[in-house]
């Protein structure tokens, strides 16, 4: 099993820039992902780095502004966060499972980091 420890949310104004770090310890060799809740709202799905191949995804909403990256000799994984909007306001997650596939089976999550972002 994996441990995993999120930091670096924080209160940014729109157009703003955030990093979000997790920190995992344990059996590292996995795939990760970044999900983030609303309150009174549905977890969803953000970001995926790909065990292996380190290929990437990401969300529609987020394309083009969100980059997930990992650092495999500190064994932490990064979500760089661009271009903030105010509905990118929720309590993020990181996530890891053991497989190849982005979506589904995420089995081990951090306890989450506040990211406001202001209007």
């Amino acid at each position: 099993q994996v441990q995993l420890v999120e930091s670096g949310g924080g209160l940014v104004q729109a157009g703003g820039s955030l990093r979000l770090s997790c920190a995992a310890s344990g059996r590292t060799d996995a795939t990760y992902g970044w999900f983030r809740q609303a309150p009174g709202k549905e977890r969803e799905f953000v970001a995926a780095i790909i065990w292996g191949s380190f290929r990437t995804y990401y969300a529609d909403s987020v394309k083009g502004r969100f980059t997930i990256s990992r650092d495999n000799a500190k064994n932490t994984v990064y979500l760089q966060m661009n271009s903030l909007k105010p509905e990118d306001t929720a309590v993020y997650y990181c996530a890891a499972k053991y497989g190849t596939l982005w979506y589904g089976g995420y089995d081990y999550w951090g306890q989450g980091t506040q990211v406001t972002v202001s209007s």
